[in-house]
This record gives C-alpha cells, structure tokens and sequence, in this order.
C-alpha cells in the first residue's frame, strides 16, 4: 500500500491538515532505488518519508491517525477517529489517496457530521473514486483526471467501503514508543522459529549491548531460547523475554522490537511501513545505521515513514524531499499542526538540510527559553537569602 495523499480536518490537533508524499521531478543518481510505482516511472512517491520535529508536534498521532483510517478502510472501525474529534459541534473530515493495486489510485473522502447524535457509519457521507494509472501517468495527471471525473469510478456509503476491502490489499506494520523501563512486548513465537529473525535479533541486541554473546535455542524445551550473556542467560520462554531483574538496558528492549520491524520488512510483508521513535534509547550511529539497513530493504512498491528526533540523520545521503518536518502552532489560542517537506523550500542540490535545520528554517527549534528562565530562579533565591540575613 502507498499513500500518497492525506487530509485531515477537525480531528486532534490537525485542522485543514494536508500531507503530500508524491515529489514532481525525478531525482538523478539517487540513493533510493526505484521511487516509483512498479511499471509506472512516472507516477513517483516519497518511498521514504522521515518525519522530523519537536515533542507533541503530532508525529505519533499523525501515525495513529493513519492506523485508524486503515482499519475504517479495512474493518469499517469509526470509533477510534471519532473519538479524536476535536470540536463534536463541528463537522469533521478525513481523505487519503493511496495506491494498493499496482495501476489504480483510490481517494477516499469521509465527512463525519457534527454529533447531534450518536456517531455512526451510516451518518457519515463516504465517497471512493478510482481512475485506472495510465503508462504515462503521474500522480498529478491522475488528480486532474479525479477532479474532472474523467474515466473516473465513484461509489458512495457504505458501497464505497465495501470496494475498498473487496478490491484493495491493504497491509501495514505500526510501531509505536512505549515505557522500555519496565516493559518488553512479547517476541511472536513463529519468529523464533524463524532463521532471519534470529539472525537479525542477534545481530541488533549484540551492537546494543556488548555483553551479549549469542541466541540460541534451548534443547528439549519447545519454543525456548537463550539470550546468552557473559555471565548469565536471559530466558525467551513462548515468546517472553524473562528479565526479572531488569538487566536489559533500554535501549536493548528497544532494540526487540525493532528486530521485528526491521525483519517484516525485510521479508516484505506488509508492504506500509511506521516505524514511531523506537530509537529513543540507542547511540545515533546505531540508528543510522539501522534505518539504512531498512531503506535498502524496502522493497519495490512498499513505502516507510520514520520518525526521529535524531539530527544526525539529516545528514544520511538521502533526497531532500525524503524529509519532512511537523510543527504545532498556537494561533489566537488554538492548535494547529502543519508539515512541510524540505523540498518546498531547498531547491538547489547543494542545499545542506543539516544547515537549514540548524538555522531554524522550518520553524521547528523547541521553545527552551522557557527552561533557561529556571536558570533565573537560583538567582531569586540568592536575593531572598541576603534579605532574609
């Protein structure tokens, strides 16, 4: 599956919220191998989307977000977008445009009323268009043709969902941040019987932590595996990781999950690809090194989104418009969140991205004087002790 298009309006913090993620010129030389639709060189999208930008800048939701359209498109679950309705007085929308056959583009509007009652499906105003991606076709060539009604498929309500699951392979991997301190998400027991993913998880969690020597299965035990360590083992009994006594760095636990991630795709199962902030805990370098792996391994038609707070990965050899950066503005008292990808404004090929972050080009830096006024309050204190004396 391929997004190419995402709108949201009245719906957590993203009001008249648009993403594009197709890039209009063809990049010479570039490091991303096949940035476009599988027999159509010409309708091209962001294969690789690197989503950048402060704390609750609205990266995780924005995912989440995704999620729960994919799982209306797929189940009809309405719940979960309702439920991050900013203003219920308001009338809320949701439009993507995505690709999941290989030649054509689907764009799904859903207008949800305002909640004068109970929210339901059957409210809500549902339209499906589809054109058929022509040999020559860019994305934009099929949007004119969308916009006309040219050649163009329609389905409204409860019609339209049913062709979206009838005719569409929809498949995705989320993975989100959570608290690696006390928490390790269960490993799926067909992985360990899995050769690549043993491969891979060895390989991550030795670069994470160097105590640790080898994976290995336990004999005569089913489904059990051994962290081998230098001076103990850490048990993986049915798929749970036995870390009593918390020996496992952050970073390592981090490091579980991502060898799930990075083995799915790998072996190119899903096809959409959310990887939220799971490098939190672990060295840049190692990050780097990993989301290069990833980017190498993604597949023909497949698509991945990466989120980081990492700077350093500006500066990984990848195209300008592989970059974008969130932001949420408070404006007259309300929050809006935007995205901005570099592209849109470095045109030239020896723009630094780096130096544009750097600069603040993006409007991204966080507010930190906020913090540095704390610095003022030693000061305070000193002032109330001499006149306390």
């Amino acid at each position: 599956m391929i997004v190419m298009y995402v709108k949201l309006k009245n719906i957590c913090a993203f009001d008249d919220f648009y993403a594009n993620f197709s890039y209009p010129k063809k990049i010479v030389n570039s490091s991303i191998e096949r940035e476009y639709l599988p027999g159509f060189p010409n309708f091209r999208y962001k294969k690789v989307n690197i989503l950048m930008g402060t704390n609750a800048s609205g990266k995780t939701s924005f995912g989440k977000m995704l999620m729960y359209i994919f799982n209306f498109m797929k189940r009809k679950e309405l719940l979960n977008i309702t439920d991050r309705i900013s203003d219920n007085k308001k009338e809320s929308i949701f439009s993507i445009d995505y690709v999941s056959d290989k030649n054509t583009l689907y764009s799904l509007e859903v207008i949800i009323p305002p909640e004068e009652e109970e929210y339901s499906i059957e409210r809500c105003k549902i339209s499906l268009k589809c054109v058929n991606i022509k040999k020559g076709d860019s994305y934009e060539k099929c949007v004119e043709r969308l916009k006309i009604g040219k050649e163009v498929e329609v389905f409204e309500g409860i019609e339209a969902l049913d062709k979206v699951s009838k005719s569409s392979r929809l498949g995705w991997n989320f993975t989100y941040p959570m608290d690696s301190n006390y928490y390790i998400r269960d490993i799926k027991v067909d992985d360990l019987e899995n050769e690549l993913y043993l491969k891979v998880l060895k390989n991550v969690l030795m670069t994470l932590d160097n105590s640790i020597v080898d994976i290995k299965k336990v004999d005569k035990i089913e489904h059990t595996y051994a962290i081998v360590m230098n001076n103990k083992n850490l048990i993986i009994q049915e798929g749970k990781v036995l870390d009593p006594n918390n020996i496992l760095s952050s970073g390592t636990k981090a490091g579980i999950e991502i060898a799930g991630f990075l083995t799915a795709l790998m072996e190119h199962r899903n096809g959409f690809y959310y990887c939220d902030e799971k490098f939190s805990y672990i060295h840049s370098d190692i990050e780097k090194a990993i989301l290069s792996v990833m980017i190498s391994k993604l597949g023909s038609g497949e698509q991945m989104f990466f989120t980081t707070h990492n700077m350093d990965i500006t500066d990984m050899d990848l195209p300008k418009h592989s970059f974008l950066f969130m932001r949420k503005e408070n404006i007259g008292g309300e929050f809006f969140i935007s995205c901005e990808s570099v592209s849109n404004r470095l045109k030239k090929a020896t723009d630094s991205v780096r130096n544009a972050v750097d600069n603040d080009i993006f409007a991204v830096a966080p507010r930190i004087e906020l913090i540095y006024d704390l610095a003022y309050e030693d000061d305070i204190d000193d002032v109330l002790d001499e006149d306390a004396g």
